[in-house]
């Protein structure tokens, strides 16, 4: 049903009160409608064609544009005043589709843990991205405090413990694979803590990673040459 005898203001109120799957079904409208099309296009042609009012085509085009799935563009003016706002789907895998990193993380763990020594070459690929991640940050301080900030952007919840010779780890960001394919998961993890901690402070030195010490406590070894 058309929408164009409600006024702007009761419009746009009802596009942000629609249900959930209401709004999604509409959102999903305007987004198939800009897909079929060659040529950018108006809010105006827009609600004329879906029967949607102006101010609900709006609603769900800014969403859309945040998202990813729209872009704005610009068209030449072709006559006085300011040029129509003009709407295109963006081209390309929809960026905002499903991720499945769970997936992508368990096939490569799954190879790794095939090979001869899981571990070893596990300790190994983390050891070159810790370095990378190291290198990235080396110079800003010296110590263990550029590896806990390091481990809290990755997700570990990190601690010092014990005068600084301990790092507890209280979060694992890849709980159910450490809990599965330890053998592999934790030396990548100690292989991160080595490789980074030889860019940001030589002088420390990683001993080992201890893995859940305590049910919420993972614990990294520390020494200073």
């Amino acid at each position: 049903m058309a929408e164009s005898t409600s006024s702007p203001g009761r419009a746009a109120k009802g596009a942000d009160s629609q249900r959930p799957d209401e709004a999604r079904t509409r959102r999903d409208e305007v987004l198939a409608s800009l897909r079929a099309r060659r040529e950018p296009a108006s809010i105006v042609t827009l609600a004329s064609e879906l029967g949607f009012h102006p101010n609900t085509v709006r609603f769900h085009l800014d969403a859309l544009t945040s998202s990813g799935q729209v872009e704005q563009v610009t068209v030449p003016r072709s006559g006085p005043g300011r040029p129509a706002l003009m709407f295109q789907a963006h081209r390309g895998m929809d960026p905002a589709g499903p991720r499945n990193y769970q997936l992508l993380a368990e096939v490569l763990v799954d190879d790794l843990g095939d090979d001869p020594e899981p571990g070893r070459r596990a300790l190994r690929a983390g050891e070159a991205w810790g370095t990378r991640l190291g290198r990235a940050r080396a110079g800003a301080a010296d110590g263990t405090e550029p590896l806990i900030g390091l481990l809290g952007e990755l997700g570990f919840a990190p601690e010092l413990r014990a005068g600084g010779t301990q790092v507890g780890l209280h979060h694992c960001p890849f709980l159910e694979l450490a809990t599965d394919r330890s053998a592999v998961v934790c030396p990548l993890h100690l292989g991160i803590v080595r490789g980074a901690m030889a860019e940001l402070d030589p002088s420390v030195r990683v001993e080992g990673l201890d893995p859940f010490v305590e049910p919420d406590l993972c614990r990294i070894r520390l020494s200073r040459s």
